[in-house]
């Protein structure tokens, strides 16, 4: 029955965004979209939230009838101290986002009310513990954009509606859903436009799948964990699944990535807040992870997950200070220029924690190519730093066939073997895709766990035999491929060729025979 309900909650919650998408289709690209809907939604979800928490105080006290939207901006304000101190933000009951909502349709400066009541959400956190969570988070919500509309009035026409189609989404009290509407409504809308992410400077989109099975794989065997981090977080999906797995009161010490694209950036931020991880538990920062960390006085990490950007361009050796850098200078060598991916990797193990595990999805490239990147596996092999590598199949991710592997990496392994496991096939074809079952999942994460030799599946390798292979991490290398073509069984065959020609000889005699007959009747 609650799996019923659930679905129904989500039926109804795609609906609610899809009719907005309809109302504003042609006024608004969907990638901009995205972010208004997102915005707007928290500006909703903020509002709420302060308002529920300031009537249960009230009401706990005895003062039954209180509604906190019904106040005067000046009673408010003797609260506003206290609010910012335990919800990190403060809003005015008329800039709340219901009594917005109830003048807007006549507000001919709608535009303008918005962006100062944004502007006055993000100023009260200045000079606070909140600051930098709160800082900027509503930039890409530009209510004056051409984007919105040629004129003020066009612009304010599809304000109105969005904030009415955001307004009838049947968020209740978000307490009490079974699902996670707004984390729902997040990834409803990064799958509706995750086609687009790519070529409108969007970030690249982790499917839920790949994200639970890469956290299920970082957290196996832990309840709780101290830090969890992501240094590529894009819109935080892979921090939020650690949340969702493990519970986030077992994350002790919070939540922390760095994102290199502003708005996306922002979008985490967001999305970090839609999921009730309070402003204290999270630290996202924005820069570029490889050239400015921004996390060094909170490593090690005792959890590290994370889908870094494929093949990207960076300084490497034209940087002569990164040779130093603490996190690539014990491989003796740097990442190319042109492919990133191996920097990332030692970027994550530097800020692992002794107990901890890393799991990142990477560009298969990397595991067989040679120069200095043969050079930095050997590094992580010799010193035992792999643990495990995972083949996963083609077509999982949006906008590209490649078939990517896992790289997972710990401090402090049992033994000095490399478990290697052959995923390819573990998926079932939705559309033009390739998807990930629970089935699959499970089966894969068991493996993880057990190590043990499976036929065409898994198999535990000596770190010798590696060393053999010229430090060659390519799954395929170690994993028999299971050869599926029909068995053919030459004795029968021969012998069915053998009828076959007899059988042959036999109609060419009779024809013969025919042909003769007829031509004496002739």
């Amino acid at each position: 029955m609650a799996d019923v309900r659930k679905e129904q909650e989500r039926d109804e919650l795609h609906r609610a965004i899809w009719a907005i998408a309809d109302e504003l289709r042609g006024s608004v690209d969907g990638w901009d979209f995205k972010s208004y809907v997102l915005g707007m939604m928290f500006y909703r979800y903020i509002s709420e939230n302060l308002t529920n928490y300031i009537n249960e105080g009230e009401i706990e006290a005895g003062n039954d009838d209180f509604d906190y939207a019904l106040l005067s901006d000046e009673d408010a304000e003797q609260a506003r101290e206290d609010l910012v101190k335990t919800k990190g933000f403060f809003i005015l009951p008329s800039e709340l986002f219901c009594n917005v909502r109830k003048q807007a349709a006549n507000d001919e400066n709608l535009n303008m009310t918005l962006e100062r009541v944004f502007n006055h959400i993000e100023d009260s956190a200045k000079g606070s513990e909140s600051e930098d969570n709160f800082a900027g988070l509503f930039d890409d919500i530009d209510v004056n954009s051409n984007k919105l509309g040629a004129t003020v009035a066009k612009r304010n026409a599809n304000l109105v509606k969005l904030i009415e189609g955001i307004a009838n989404m049947g968020l209740g009290n978000y307490k009490e859903n079974s699902i996670d509407a707004f984390g729902d409504a997040y990834e409803y809308l990064m799958s509706m436009y995750a086609s687009n992410a790519g070529k409108s400077g969007g970030e690249f989109f982790t499917p839920q799948e790949v994200s639970e099975l890469l956290t299920r794989i970082a957290v196996a065997g832990k309840t709780e964990v101290n830090k969890v981090y992501d240094p590529a977080c894009g819109s935080g999906s892979l921090l939020l699944k650690a949340a969702k797995i493990l519970g986030k009161e077992n994350v002790r010490q919070g939540f922390y990535g760095q994102e290199i694209n502003l708005t996306t950036y922002n979008l985490c931020r967001i999305n970090m807040f839609l999921h009730d991880i309070d402003f204290d538990k999270f630290d996202i920062a924005h820069e570029d992870t490889l050239l400015n960390p921004q996390h060094w006085d909170d490593e090690p990490f005792e959890v590290i997950v994370s889908n870094p950007p494929y093949s990207i361009k960076w300084e490497g050796d034209d940087n002569p200070v990164l040779i130093n850098d603490p996190r690539f200078s014990p491989a003796g060598v740097l990442a190319p220029k042109s492919k990133a991916d191996l920097a990332f990797i030692m970027h994550s193990l530097a800020w692992l924690a002794t107990n901890g595990t890393a799991a990142i999805v990477c560009f298969p490239g990397i595991m067989y190519r040679g120069g200095a990147e043969k050079k930095i596996r050997q590094y992580l092999i010799d010193n035992n730093f792999i643990d495990c590598i995972i083949q996963l199949p083609s077509n999982l991710f949006f906008g590209t066939s490649i078939a990517t592997c896992i790289m997972v990496l710990k401090r402090s392994k049992a033994d000095n073997n490399t478990l290697f496991i052959d995923a390819s096939n573990e998926c079932v074809k939705v559309t033009n895709n390739n998807k990930l079952t629970e089935e699959n999942i499970v089966r894969i994460v068991e493996e993880f766990v057990s190590r043990a030799d499976v036929e065409y599946f898994s198999r535990s390798v000596p770190y010798k035999e590696i060393a053999e292979n010229d430090y060659n991490l390519s799954v395929s290398t170690y994993v028999e491929a299971e050869d599926t073509r029909e068995v053919i069984d030459i004795v029968k065959l021969n012998a069915e060729i053998e009828e076959i020609v007899a059988r042959e000889q036999v109609l060419r005699d009779e024809i013969a025979k025919i042909i003769a007959e007829i031509e004496v009747g002739v």
